[in-house]
């Protein structure tokens, strides 16, 4: 059985887009997005609301969740890193897990199958994806 990490990518919002954009181009097909707030040693900043001075300590961040078997972990960690790096405090972290087992729920598949694209999903994929550009 093939070894399945998951890897979990916390930096700033605003590299959102060129993140998904480069993990797709390395063939990363799926991922979880989660809003997040942390602190570091970035410890907030002062913000005026309401006319008070209010100290922000939890700075708003992304969470990307990526799990792979196939894909080499260095990859996907080397792109992130490329990505990601500003040399600002804030860039973010980068944290590598070992999973012990994947379960696709509805198929019941295990293991690396259970993350993998399937190529009847991608036909079915595809085709909802074409009938929703006809309807437009």
């Amino acid at each position: 059985m093939s070894k399945i990490t998951k890897i979990e990518i916390i930096t700033r919002p605003e590299m959102l887009d060129k993140l998904k954009a480069a993990m797709n181009s390395i063939r990363i097909t799926g991922m979880t997005v989660s809003q997040v707030y942390g602190c570091g040693l970035s410890s907030g900043h002062k913000e005026i609301y309401r006319g008070h001075e209010v100290a922000v300590t939890l700075v708003p961040k992304i969470k990307v969740e990526i799990v792979v078997c196939d894909i080499p972990v260095e990859r996907v960690v080397e792109t992130a890193k490329k990505i990601c790096c500003t040399g600002h405090i804030g860039d973010g972290k980068i944290f590598v897990y070992t999973i012990d087992n994947a379960i696709r729920i509805r198929a019941g598949e295990e293991g690396p199958e259970a993350i993998s694209d399937r190529l009847d999903d991608l036909k079915i994929v595809n085709k909802i994806a074409a009938e929703a550009a006809d309807e437009q």
